[in-house]
């Protein structure tokens, strides 16, 4: 996403990271208990993952999170008069940078005079699925983290080496 915020800021379009909780916490990034945690947590989250983005933090209670929908890794896109342009309940880079492409062109087509009439769509997107980087991700956490995972999804199981 890094990417795709460099990419379109030269069109003035912002992009920032909402910190709302630890998906999976483990004994080196447990459950948020005050707003301290939460901050120490964001910034070792941009330290060590290289989030360029600003990162504002939720409050403690997750309440902009739950107002969006809390979903674990959504993405929305809001036009400048703060309408909702887009809405997933997952955060794919190549979905966002498409969506944002397409905006673009639509923006471009009222510029050029074009009378345009908004509707709604659902489509169905496909995500990079990399097991392997998700369990990075959970050893991040630590140990607890990966078992809690495995005994609730124990079909998702990490991936064994070769």
């Amino acid at each position: 996403m890094n990417a795709v915020a460099q990419r379109f800021a030269e069109h003035d379009i912002g992009s920032i990271f909402v910190y709302t909780h630890e998906a999976h916490p483990g004994e080196r990034f447990p459950h948020h208990r005050t707003m301290d945690d939460k901050y120490r947590h964001a910034k070792a989250l941009r330290d060590e993952l290289g989030v360029t983005r600003p990162i504002y933090l939720d409050a403690l209670n997750g309440a902009l999170h739950r107002a969006l929908g809390g979903m674990p890794n959504m993405t929305w896109i809001f036009s400048r008069g703060g309408v909702p342009v887009y809405k997933s309940d997952w955060t794919d880079a190549h979905s966002v940078g498409n969506s944002l492409d397409y905006l673009l062109e639509v923006a471009a087509r009222r510029r050029s005079g074009e009378r345009l009439a908004p509707f709604r769509i659902e489509r169905l997107d496909y995500r990079d699925h990399d097991r392997g980087r998700f369990y990075e991700g959970l050893d991040r956490s630590g140990p607890r983290a990966v078992a809690e995972f495995e005994a609730a999804f124990p079909q998702d199981r990490r991936p064994k080496k070769r």
